[in-house]
C-alpha cells in the first residue's frame, strides 16, 4: 500500500478555524505538510495553531477575509516573503443557511423572502471568496508552472433544494466556476478539483440552537471523512487530475474506478 507523506508541501486553507477546513488542515499536517490555517478571526486560530506546533507540527494562523483584497494580498505577500511558493490552495471558507435563516431545515424560506442583504453576503462569500482568493495567488502559481487548487462544495442536490436560496446557487456557481478554472489554468501546469462531503456534515454551518436535533439525523457526517480525499489531492498521486468533482463519501469507489491503489 502507498504511503504518501507531503513533507515539503506548502498548503494554504481557508475558514480553517473549525468544520472541514480545520478537518482538511490537520489532515494535511499530520502528513508532514506547512499549513497555514486561514480564518476571519484571527483570535480562533491561536489555540488550534499553538497546540499543532506544541506537538511539533508546521501550522501557521493568518487573518483572512475572503472577501476583502487588501486582506487576502497581505495573505499572498506572506506566503511569498515566508515561503517563496504555495503548492496547494483549499478554497473552504464560506457561510451557510442560518445566516438568513437558522431554521432552515424545519422551516425553508422561500427565495423571495431572503433580504437582498442576506443574499450579497453569502455570495460575496462562498463565490465572489473562491474567485479572488484563486485570482490573487494564480500569478504565483503560474510563475511556479504548478500548483493545485481544491475548491470545496456540495452535493447537487442541496444546490436545487426548496429553501436552499442563497447557499445552493453559491454552491453551484462555485461548480461552474471551479470547471472554467481548471481549463484556464491547464496549459500553466495547475490543476483545479472540487471536494465535497457528500451529504449533511457536521460544521459550525448548523445553528447551535439545533444541534440535539441535528445530531440525531441519519448519516450526520463527521468533518474527518474529508481528510483522505485531501491528502489524496495534495500529494503526487494527483498530479495530472484536473476538473474532476469528488465525493469524500465515495472516495474509495471514486478510486477503485480509475485504477487507483489505495493509500495509508
Amino acid at each position: 500500500m502507498t504511503e504518501i507523506q507531503l513533507k515539503g508541501t506548502k498548503a494554504l486553507v481557508t475558514g480553517a478555524s473549525s468544520g472541514l477546513g480545520l478537518a482538511m488542515a490537520e489532515a494535511l499536517l499530520d502528513r508532514g505538510a506547512s499549513v497555514v490555517l486561514t480564518s476571519r478571526s484571527k483570535s480562533k486560530l491561536q489555540p488550534i495553531v499553538q497546540r499543532y506546533r506544541a506537538s511539533g507540527l508546521d501550522a501557521y494562523g493568518l487573518a483572512l477575509d475572503v472577501r476583502d483584497i487588501d486582506s487576502i494580498d497581505a495573505t499572498v505577500q506572506w506566503v511569498k516573503r515566508e515561503w517563496g511558493k504555495l503548492d496547494v490552495l483549499v478554497n473552504n471558507a464560506g457561510i451557510g443557511m442560518r445566516t438568513v435563516n437558522p431554521k432552515f431545515m424545519f422551516e425553508p424560506q422561500p427565495f423571495f423572502e431572503v433580504s437582498p442583504e442576506g443574499f450579497r453576503d453569502v455570495i460575496d462569500t462562498n463565490l465572489t471568496g473562491y474567485f479572488l482568493v484563486s485570482r490573487a495567488f494564480t500569478p504565483l502559481f503560474v510563475e511556479q508552472k504548478s500548483g493545485k487548487i481544491i475548491n470545496i462544495s456540495i452535493n447537487r442536490e442541496t444546490m436545487v433544494r426548496k429553501g436552499f436560496v442563497p447557499y445552493g446557487p453559491s454552491r453551484a456557481a462555485t461548480d461552474s466556476l471551479s470547471y472554467i478554472m481548471a481549463e484556464d489554468l491547464r496549459p500553466y501546469g495547475v490543476t483545479v478539483n472540487i471536494l465535497l462531503p457528500g451529504g449533511a456534515t457536521e460544521t459550525g454551518m448548523l445553528p447551535e440552537e439545533y444541534k440535539d436535533t441535528w445530531k440525531s439525523i441519519p448519516g450526520l457526517l463527521k468533518p474527518d471523512i474529508m481528510a483522505q480525499p485531501i491528502v489524496f489531492l495534495a500529494s503526487h498521486l494527483s498530479d495530472n487530475l484536473t476538473g474532476e468533482r469528488i465525493v469524500a463519501r465515495e472516495f474509495a469507489e471514486w478510486m477503485s474506478e480509475r485504477g487507483i491503489k489505495p493509500f495509508d
